[in-house]
């Protein structure tokens, strides 16, 4: 009994570290020392960006910053043989799922290379950076890729055109990828590549393809040497807005393939954004992929037609099949592990304990996540996500082992494992109904468990032999899909990861049962316990930040009007304000009137001579009981201005000439937001239709980049390891205006 224990305390150990092991599955691929001829060359393109970001301050569209990397962008162009082109736009873009539209002036440069007739290729990144950090992985490790990728490109025979677009005003609402869907040029265009960041290191995900996908995955599975791509993620991408300029571009039906890094998000949208910050080994990696794509892109549009399933093993191998055949084999593996249950009498309640074991799992990481959640403020697990994530995984495996060691009694694994199998693919099926693409997922592990079912029949260890192989797969693929799953899930919600790494959890536990039938009940449940106390012991201990993964903390100074009081707002992440904070002003958590997000706000001295951005009805033209209104903005010194209006005001678009945008899709509610940001919005005319003839009461919010005089104090208390992130430190003006 005492060495029993003692095994399966060793296989819940072995467990854990293979989850903790996991990101070992998805590595970027090193940075070459020597690059041959034609290859793309990470440190050179990273050169290239340097120069062009210069002092890396923010450059959101349509500043003067922005200016100043443009003008350096079409130099570099320049000195590589190119004649860009620069469109100046000012155009307004709105989004299928919410009522917003947003508008800018953009200026595009297009580059040309290659014959000057037939279909072309587009590469498309963007070059504005948001007005919080410099943008160097978002978006210009896209920048970088397109001039390595270009200047190679030139130097061959292209049998069609191949396009490099930068666009502007994709931070605003990729409105430069609007505006380019209205330039002449863009009627050419049947294959698109497009390069992101939502991070600043890790290796280069291709994470959305054109629908149907057989010529996009045809491409990228002859052309692709190192790569990471899966069907499951494309299909999440096309279930829920992405945010890229492929929302937009995806009108055309282009051929797409869109690429992007993830790897640490504190990073993202704030000044940690930076050239330091970049990791190389990334931008060598979506260079390679971009340049081998394109070479073959270049050649002409592959003719293969159909959706595609695939996934890639270990960064190194890419796995494909037609998705009728992944559908055909995953009912053929539904009906033969119901067949084998069945025959071995675990049909219901095998399947069903282990649902409940699945299901409990989960429920305890949930569970632990939310009551860390009280006991620690903000994001205390930023600074050291591996920590939290073993923890939530301990947990999950804990609250698994008790259930199915109350209620699994002595139930052998010659039960439990057809009965695991046939559930497995029933979630499967289930899954498959929204996103087909995750079919592939569920195939190799079960089929090598089948395979070892069937030969037991001539060699009695195949059946053992088999789940154990069934295992490793799982591992493998899934894993690394674990791995990612962490990256887009560190901001949260924590426990999300669990859904995955129980079915994982629970298929070693049965496969485990012998083992854990053998031992001590009590004792094994108690160690499997300690080691998640341990890891919540240790994800509490942890600092809750550090340089390289800082808290999100932005200052506001907003000022009211026409009362003209004035407060200080502080946007983090949930967490008590420090000490000093507390010293210096009387703080309470509440509401703006132009935001529904709470904040912790305190009176703050008045700033003479700010005004809010002003309306000055044009012309309003009642149809019945609609109305079209033109108004003039008159920016009043504001960078950005949002005009917001209640959600019965039935506005149907916005927009600007040539630019009038749908602003609610059918049955979506909420608020109404029409914006428009950057030096040209002084002036500018926006037409709004409305379907009532009611006036509308918009919220006007006006607002500058930086911060009063007055808000010394607070900068120097801000804590060393903070920083804005997704909104700058910003002066705010607000009035209410009825139209």
């Amino acid at each position: 009994m005492r060495r029993a224990t003692l095994i399966a305390c060793a296989v819940i150990v072995l467990v854990l570290a293979a989850l903790a092991a996991k990101s070992l599955l998805v590595s970027t691929p090193p940075l070459r020392a020597l690059n041959a001829p034609g290859e793309f060359h990470a440190e050179g393109a990273k050169a290239r960006l340097a120069w062009i970001l210069g002092d890396q301050r923010p450059h959101p569209a349509d500043s003067a910053a922005d200016d100043m990397v443009r003008a350096r962008l079409v130099a570099q162009l320049r000195r590589m043989g190119l004649q860009p082109i620069v469109r100046d736009q000012f155009a307004c873009n709105g989004f299928p799922d919410a009522r917003a539209v947003a508008c800018a002036r953009v200026r595009n440069v297009i580059a040309m290379m290659g014959p000057k007739t037939g279909k072309a290729l587009l590469l498309s990144a963007h070059y504005d950076s948001v007005p919080v950090g410099p943008g160097a992985a978002d978006d210009g490790i896209g920048v970088a890729t397109l001039l390595e990728v270009g200047s190679i490109l030139k130097q061959r025979p292209l049998r069609r055109p191949v396009m490099l677009l930068f666009n502007e005003g994709e931070e605003l609402g990729l409105i430069g990828a609007r505006a380019f869907l209205s330039d002449p040029l863009s009627r050419n265009v049947d294959s698109l590549l497009n390069f992101e960041a939502r991070g600043v290191n890790g290796p280069a995900t291709m994470f959305e393809t054109s629908n149907p996908n057989g010529a996009a995955i045809s491409v990228f599975a002859s052309a692709v040497r190192r790569p990471l791509a899966s069907s499951m993620s494309t299909d999440v991408a096309r279930l829920i807005p992405n945010g890229t300029d492929v929302m937009t571009y995806k009108e055309r039906g282009w051929l797409t393939l869109n690429f992007a890094i993830v790897g640490n998000e504190t990073r993202y949208h704030s000044p940690g954004d930076d050239l330091a910050g970049l990791d190389p080994r990334s931008l060598q990696h979506m260079g390679d992929q971009a340049l081998a794509v394109a070479s073959d892109l270049s050649a002409g549009t592959p003719k293969a037609k159909g959706d595609r399933i695939f996934f890639d093993v270990l960064g190194r191998w890419f796995v494909q099949m037609p998705l009728p055949v992944g559908a055909v084999l995953l009912l053929t593996l539904l009906i033969a592990f119901g067949a084998i249950a069945w025959k071995r009498r675990a049909i219901v309640r095998e399947p069903a304990l282990l649902l409940g074991t699945v299901v409990v799992g989960v429920a305890g990481a949930w569970l632990a996540v939310t009551v860390m959640g009280m006991i620690s403020h903000g994001t205390w697990w930023r600074a050291h996500p591996e920590t939290t994530f073993s923890a939530i995984y301990a947990t999950t495996l804990f609250a698994a082992l008790a259930m199915l060691r109350a209620l699994g009694g002595n139930t052998g694994a010659d039960k439990l494992r057809p009965a695991f199998w046939f559930l497995f693919l029933l979630v499967g099926a289930a899954i498959a109904l929204v996103a087909p693409g995750a079919i592939i997922y569920f195939l190799f592990p079960p089929a090598l468990v089948l395979a070892g079912l069937v030969l037991r029949r001539w060699w009695q260890p195949a059946e053992i032999v088999g789940a154990l192989a069934g295992i490793a797969v799982l591992y493998i693929t899934w894993g690394e899909m674990l791995a990612q799953l962490e990256q887009i899930f560190s901001p949260g919600p924590l426990w999300i990861v669990a859904t995955l790494a129980s079915l994982m959890i629970v298929a070693a536990l049965v496969e485990a049962q012998p083992v854990l039938v053998a031992a001590r009940r009590g004792a094994v449940i108690a160690f499997a316990a300690l080691l998640a106390l341990v890891g919540w012991g240790v994800a509490t201990a942890a600092p809750d930040y550090s340089p390289d993964h800082q808290q999100r903390f932005t200052l506001e100074h907003v000022t009211e009007f026409p009362s003209r009081q004035s407060h200080w707002s502080v946007l983090n992440d949930g967490a008590r304000l420090p000490k000093s904070y507390e010293r210096l002003a009387d703080w309470h958590g509440g509401k703006l009137s132009f935001s529904d997000r709470m904040r912790a706000i305190a009176p703050a001295p008045a700033l003479p001579g700010i005004q809010p951005p002003s309306l000055e009805p044009v012309e309003i033209l009642r149809h019945g009981d609609a109305r079209t209104i033109r108004l003039r903005l008159h920016a009043n010194g504001s960078e950005r201005i949002a005009l917001i209006a209640p959600e019965d005001a039935r506005i149907e678009t916005a927009g600007t000439a040539g630019f009038v945008r749908p602003i609610a899709s059918p049955g979506s509610g909420g608020k109404f937001s029409i914006s428009c940001t950057g030096r040209s919005c002084d002036g500018a005319e926006l037409t709004i239709e409305q379907a009532s003839a009611k006036p509308i009461d918009f919220t006007v919010v006006g607002s500058r980049n930086g911060l009063p005089p007055s808000a010394g104090p607070l900068l120097r208390a801000r804590p060393v390891n903070a920083r804005p992130q997704y909104t700058p430190d910003e002066t705010v003006a607000v009035a209410h205006v009825k139209v």
